[in-house]
């Protein structure tokens, strides 16, 4: 045997030698290179690469570059081709994923009605764990095949959301709404403010659940409430998301209770902050805006259930030029009645030119910020995602560009906010994991899901 050593001893390392030639020669080994005719990064410098790839290992993106050289200088399971494209995935900064249940229920009614005399009645009759996981299957469904990687909830039963969203692969902000007055998710502010604080502590170490504090809105919360409600907010260092200045009703209310307009209520008792994700802000005036440049808030703006309901069409030329970062929601499928941001960035890019009788206003490359990096911002997940940069989470969607509606194509921004669909989405990566291909989930079933919806929906009406 000793004599023997020697010899297998030099085949080993002549073994070595060869595995390491044949590793430069292929290149690092990726799990996945990611290539397309663009990679639009969406990083701060809007960084674009014709004929690109991304390159993907452990759910981290490792490097970004001109595809002959990422192919030179990785190996890996290739998808994407020279017809398509590979950009972030699409941020949906408020919803109600569960309402999705509840869509067409009640339409073409004001918001006051149409939430007194028909949603709270039918949440109160609906609304159970089953339920909301059930409902939140069909809503992380359909945010997957709409190119949504990343949602900002706000509803009761936030454990059976995140569950499911976990289950499904997506990464999403869930906050326990908090009101003071009973509702199937809590009884009153304590019940609902410890509940809030039992899913932080449950949730807050997860990779792909971010906790967050949701107080209902100024009409549906004290000062105390939301003064609590900010302090829970605080002591874990997570986001606050809240509905604000949605209806000229909501203003009117501020002004005879307190005095003061919502943002200057909010202002006045140290709530307005840069982890405060607004919804709606349909309903500012100029000193308001200037306060949420101010104090950093970011807006969720949701035109489709703001036309929907005539709330009216939010200032967002004036927030965009005083610096306030402008993202984009869908809010519940009640009242939109889908969860298709494309939908919403393509319809904002369009209607604030209208309302602003200015072509310029709210151009295809800020609106598409608006729906990825600083969207990921809002929600407590800028560091990790909203734009394709080496170190960030590999969160990135493949969309076809082979399509009638999409050629000829010359400015890749404005095709993808003014003519693509969000049907155009082939494949998800979330996380550096692939939960759909060629538009076939691989996490779930999706039938059962479907099949679920159809159950509830024959009790519901």
């Amino acid at each position: 045997m000793r004599r023997q050593f020697p010899w297998i001893f030099i085949l080993f390392i002549y073994a070595k030698i060869i595995s390491m030639q044949t590793l430069v020669a292929k290149g690092t080994v990726v799990d996945y290179i990611l290539c397309g005719r663009f990679v639009v990064t969406m990083d701060r410098d809007l960084t674009l690469i014709e004929n690109g790839a991304v390159a993907v290992r452990d759910g981290i993106i490792v490097d970004i570059g001109p595809e002959e050289v990422i192919a030179k200088n990785y190996s890996g399971q290739k998808l994407g081709n020279s017809h398509k494209l590979i950009m972030p995935g699409l941020i949906n900064t408020h919803t109600h994923a569960a309402m999705v249940y509840f869509r067409g229920l009640a339409d073409d009614l004001p918001l006051k009605e149409w939430l007194e005399k028909h949603i709270w009645p039918a949440e109160a009759r609906w609304l159970s764990p089953d339920f909301v996981r059930d409902a939140s299957e069909l809503a992380c469904l359909e945010l997957i095949k709409a190119g949504v990687t990343a949602f900002n909830d706000m509803y009761f039963f936030s454990d059976e959301t995140a569950e499911v969203a976990k289950t499904f692969g997506m990464r999403a902000t869930i906050g326990l709404g908090i009101l003071d007055f009973p509702t199937p998710g809590g009884k009153n502010p304590d019940d609902y403010l410890k509940k809030a604080e039992d899913f932080i502590v449950r949730w807050k170490d997860s990779n792909l659940i971010k906790p967050a504090v949701a107080p209902h809105a100024i009409y549906t919360c004290s000062q105390n409430t939301l003064l609590r409600a900010m302090d829970l907010a605080r002591k874990y260092r997570i986001p606050v998301h809240i509905h604000l200045s949605e209806t000229e009703w909501e203003v009117k209310e501020a002004i005879k209770n307190y005095n003061k307009r919502p943002v200057e209520y909010l202002h006045s008792i140290g709530f307005l902050d840069s982890s405060v994700v607004a919804a709606h802000c349909v309903w500012l005036d100029n000193n308001e805006i200037d306060l949420m440049a101010q104090k950093g808030v970011y807006v969720s703006h949701c035109p489709e259930s703001n036309l929907k309901l005539a709330s009216g069409i939010a200032p967002v030329s004036e927030m965009l030029k005083k610096g306030v970062k402008v993202t984009f929601g869908t809010d519940g499928a009640a009242s939109n009645n889908d969860l298709d941001v494309l939908s919403e960035v393509s319809l904002a890019a369009r209607l604030h030119k209208a309302a602003s009788s200015d072509p310029t206003v709210l151009d295809a490359k800020t609106a598409l910020k608006g729906a990825t990096l600083w969207a990921a911002e809002a929600i407590g997940l800028g560091g990790i995602t909203g734009s394709i940069e080496k170190g960030k989470r590999a969160d990135i969607i493949i969309c076809d560009l082979d399509k009638p509606h999409l050629t000829p194509l010359y400015d890749i921004y404005s095709h993808i906010v003014y003519a693509m669909k969000s049907s155009d989405v082939e494949t998800v990566m979330i996380d550096g994991r692939i939960v759909m291909n060629e538009r076939t989930l691989k996490t779930v079933d999706e039938k059962e899901v479907l099949k679920k919806a159809e159950h509830w929906s024959s009790k519901i009406k």
